[in-house]
């Protein structure tokens, strides 16, 4: 599930949104009021509950042979999410869908960006898509899907690699 030229996605549990409108998100470090979405390329990053915490890992312009190796794996691809044992039947079971959003009241956010915001209302573009099996859309995309019994160590070893790295939701993995 990724966008169309355009267009970006905002993923949710929540099939009744009309309207999506700036607000301030509870987690947040952030006080300004938006609407957030994703591109392209940060879409496998929602491919999951949304309470569920996950560590992901990828290639980059500065990662060597030895990390890419040493965590994701000789010839398994460039890009590995993990989740933990306690998620795995909410990935199975959640039912997610994908809002089209116009791509062009969206503006990058984060450094390096890793997010696009909006800061006016956006309606969608039409009725949100269910997104289909998260499993099948990872091994599509070519991206490793682990399951471990705490993400700490994995995310320990990701961070202090030369891998690009994203974690979210962590603060609802096991301690």
């Amino acid at each position: 599930m990724r966008p169309e030229p355009g267009q970006v996605l905002h993923f949710s549990e929540d099939p009744t949104i009309e309207r999506f409108v700036p607000h301030v998100a509870p987690t947040s470090a952030l006080r300004e009021p938006y609407v957030w979405a994703v591109g392209h390329e940060r879409c496998p990053d929602y491919w999951f509950p949304r309470a569920c915490p996950r560590a992901m890992a990828w290639a980059g312009p500065r990662t060597t042979e030895e990390d890419m190796t040493r965590i994701i794996g000789s010839g398994c691809g460039e890009r590995v999410h993990a989740i933990e044992y306690g998620w795995l039947k909410a990935l199975m079971d959640v039912r997610l869908y994908a809002y089209r959003l116009p791509a062009d009241v969206f503006e990058p956010i984060g450094d390096p960006p890793s997010a696009l915001v909006a800061k006016v209302p956006v309606s969608p573009l039409g009725p949100p898509e269910p997104v289909s099996d998260l499993f099948e859309l990872h091994e599509e995309a070519g991206i490793q899907l682990r399951v471990l019994a705490n993400l700490w160590p994995f995310w320990k070893e990701v961070t202090a690699s030369t891998l690009e790295f994203s974690g979210i939701r962590l603060r609802n993995a096991r301690r």
